[in-house]
């Protein structure tokens, strides 16, 4: 399961959720017409979404089967999954971008190969993604643009990233 979402909470009386989505475009997680929903990345529920309309960054959705907000509200917090064999392949060398969630946990080390972490998150800003990194021996966070200039490498076999960074940039 790849992990595209996650659902903040009901809209509305009549069964809707609203949806914070983890794709490129907020509506791409319409694009598939069967959802896992997930506490723990473990045991999946298969539901399928009905209807939806964009609202301040959000999908309200309309699942099959919820027709009330009590219903809706027992969804709060579930992560929104598709099977990995829905979405379209992407090329081994990053040409075609990455999933998210490929990088999420990937070690990260500079130049010089010192580590500096691991991907804890990332996000977008307008201008270009930002990888959030969770410093080694530490809480802290190191935030660092995903562009070019700054990613040198990544390589998924043997989950590293390699950054032209140091820590303080």
């Amino acid at each position: 399961m790849v992990v595209l979402g996650r659902i903040a909470g009901p809209h509305g009386i009549r069964g809707q959720i609203k949806v914070i989505p983890f794709t490129e475009y907020v509506d791409g997680l319409m694009e598939y017409p069967v959802w896992c929903l997930s506490r723990d990345e473990k045991n999946w529920q298969i539901v399928r979404p009905a209807t939806f309309f964009i609202h301040d960054n959000l999908l309200i959705v309309t699942l099959t089967g919820y027709s009330d907000r009590t219903s809706a509200s027992e969804l709060k917090g579930l992560l929104v999954a598709v099977p990995r064999s829905q979405l379209p392949p992407l090329s081994k060398d990053g040409e075609d971008g990455y999933y998210w969630t490929d990088l999420i946990g990937i070690s990260v080390v500079n130049m010089q190969g010192e580590p500096l972490g691991t991907v804890a998150g990332l996000f977008e800003t307008g201008a270009n993604d930002v990888l959030r990194v969770r410093l080694s021996g530490s809480s802290k966070d190191e935030l660092i643009p995903f562009v070019d200039q700054v990613i040198r490498q990544v390589d998924l076999e043997s989950r590293q990233i390699t950054v032209d960074w140091e820590l303080g940039y």
